[in-house]
């Protein structure tokens, strides 16, 4: 039987050779200092303290563009096989507009058949232009993250803002720091924005540009990302930038 992987383990690989490949040896080594010893068996206290000393390190180190490169290369992945159909439908049509509607159909799909969602819930989620698709303005993706699925039914009930915020994070590291009040910088989130950033770049096979616009860990209510698409690719005739 395989054994689990093992996600902080998975994930600081990842970081790791993104820094080491966009900034290099000297500062992957600095930023990565008390990282040989996390894993998914050390204390959450442990791995939100070295994840927020890890981002004011690669703040001090590294500059905001090749920061940006580094985490949204770290970003759990939207699967390429599931996005074929849309990929080769760009291919054919060069129609943004078509392939986003196709988006917004698949992730519908997903909240009726994959979550069992009611019809209502699902409307709900829609309407606040949450999940894959995202809502399109010109040439500009505005993508707002869908809370966690398991937490999902708790978040739409709760109230209180804070509470909502920690159901909200699909990342461990992110809900956990919020439960304990750690703050670890925003620069965080890029890794989040490049699940969207990998989407489009798949579909479109051209470098997405993005942006964080809104983070539960500014004290936002929700995740915003805004993805740049090619101008080339957009049937705007103006770009529209947030």
């Amino acid at each position: 039987m395989p054994q689990e992987q093992d996600f902080e383990r998975a994930w600081l690989a990842k970081f790791s050779s993104y820094l080491d490949e966009i900034a290099g040896q000297e500062i992957r080594k600095k930023v990565m200092k008390g990282s040989d010893k996390l894993s998914s068996h050390s204390s959450r206290q442990e791995v939100i303290g070295w994840t927020k000393k890890a981002m004011e390190r690669l703040e001090l180190l590294v500059d905001e563009d090749e920061r940006k490169r580094i985490m949204t290369g770290c970003a759990c992945q939207y699967p390429k096989s599931s996005l074929q159909e849309e990929r080769k439908t760009y291919q054919e049509t060069k129609d943004v507009d078509l392939v986003h509607q196709m988006l917004k159909e698949q992730f519908e799909s997903f909240l009726k058949d994959a979550l069992g969602l009611d019809e209502k819930l699902k409307e709900e989620i829609v309407k606040r232009g949450w999940g894959l698709a995202g809502v399109k303005k010109g040439n500009t993706i505005i993508a707002t993250k869908i809370p966690k699925s398991g937490y999902l039914a708790e978040y739409m009930e709760e109230t209180n803002p804070e509470k909502k915020r920690q159901y909200y994070c699909h990342c461990p590291r992110v809900r956990d720091a919020l439960k304990t009040h750690e703050a670890i910088s925003p620069t965080y989130c890029y890794c989040g924005a490049g699940f969207y950033k990998g989407i489009w770049e798949e579909i479109l096979q051209k470098p997405v540009e993005v942006k964080l616009l809104e983070s539960v860990l500014k004290g936002d209510d929700v995740c915003k990302i805004a993805l740049y698409l090619p101008l080339s690719q957009s049937t705007a005739s103006t770009p529209a930038r947030v």
